[in-house]
């Protein structure tokens, strides 16, 4: 009886020894699969770590892309040329600041409507970032171009954005060198009390000229002086519109910023300065060509401010920029040479405001 209890017991123990044993082998799993799922845990938070890292580093480098930027001025003469050199100035101002590279060229519709068109469909065609163009026909034609794409087009020196049919646009945005012509009327009379009759010189394929031509025409009628107009859409046509107002014999004559004269002012500034007759412009481009004097904006801090706006629209989307933005200006300009042509005193310019002397050059 004890033999077999015994051999019962040792069973019994040995059954024991074996649960146990089976259990510290289930024990030693549990712990292995706990190990196991907390080094995954592990390796996934650094692989999310990694990926976000890497995310940022992406975010970083779009940021930091490469750019492409057409500029295209209507035509050449100084003022566009002033804003265009601004322009390009800035942009790599702004490339080198934000460590990118930014590729730009500059181009001119030659005043030609389709020069215009081939030039803005040869951008869109090379996927530009962004056009700039400068000048109311280019900022126009240029609109119609980048409709499809809507490639952000920000323009420069538009003098009448709303005349022109610009705003309203989700793509469109820029710089308007909007005249202040009640001040520049006020020149004239400061100068010559004795005005009687007044030459309007301008282009009827500038829209940005009737709007200042009308505000012109509303002061001088509103004063009881005369004026007389004389329009023409080419070099020649604008040369023999100002020999006609001198026949007319005018004592002054007004343009606005209107590309098409301004073209053609260094032929004309001799025409005006032998007949007596001080031409007042609307850019300071006309001055630095001859014309007596303006009163308007920095054609530079325009061109470096459509620069400035173009990278926000590249960079930060159109959302948040206006429909476009009018630059301050108050800058009188004189060219002292055609003021001793004119034997002009001009000193009471000094008390309207910041008095600019500039004598002509070729430009």
């Amino acid at each position: 009886m004890k033999k077999h209890s015994l051999v019962k017991k040792v069973i019994a123990m040995t059954a024991a020894i074996a649960m146990s044993l089976s259990l510290i082998a289930c024990g030693g799993t549990k712990a292995e699969e706990t190990k196991a799922e907390t080094k995954k845990e592990e390796t996934t938070e650094k692989e999310t770590e990694k990926g976000t890292e890497a995310s940022k580093e992406t975010a970083a480098q779009t940021e930091k892309k490469d750019l492409k930027i057409a500029i295209v001025k209507q035509m050449d003469h100084a003022s566009l040329d002033e804003i265009a050199n601004a322009i390009a100035a800035e942009l790599d101002a702004i490339a080198e600041k934000n460590g990118i590279t930014i590729d730009y060229e500059i181009y001119s519709g030659q005043g030609e409507q389709s020069v215009l068109k081939q030039l803005g469909d040869q951008a869109i065609s090379d996927q530009v970032d962004a056009i700039i163009p400068i000048a109311t026909m280019a900022a126009q034609v240029m609109t119609v171009c980048a409709e499809e794409t809507k490639t952000p087009v920000i323009y420069a020196a538009i003098s009448d954005p709303i005349a022109a049919e610009l705003t309203g646009i989700d793509y469109v945005t820029g710089t308007s060198d909007a005249l202040n012509v009640e001040f520049i009327m006020d020149m004239m009379l400061a100068q010559n009390p004795d005005v009687k009759k007044v030459g309007l010189l301008y282009s009827l394929s500038e829209v940005n000229s009737a709007t200042p031509i009308a505000e012109a025409k509303a002061y001088l009628e509103a004063k009881n002086i005369a004026y007389t107009e004389a329009t023409g859409n080419t070099n020649d046509e604008v040369i023999a519109a100002a020999s006609v107002l001198v026949s007319e014999k005018v004592d002054a004559i007004f343009t606005p910023t209107d590309n098409v004269v301004m073209a053609a002012e260094l032929a004309n500034a001799d025409t005006f300065i032998e007949a007596g007759i001080p031409h007042y412009t609307g850019a300071d481009s006309f001055v630095r060509n001859g014309a007596f004097t303006t009163c308007g904006v920095n054609y530079t801090d325009l061109g470096t401010k459509t620069a400035d706006l173009a990278y926000e629209a590249v960079t930060e989307g159109m959302d948040g920029l206006e429909d476009f933005y009018k630059m301050d200006g108050g800058i009188i300009t004189v060219n002292t040479e055609t003021a001793a042509g004119l034997n002009i005193d001009y000193s009471v310019f000094k008390d309207m405001g910041e008095l600019v002397e500039v004598t002509t050059s070729e430009e």
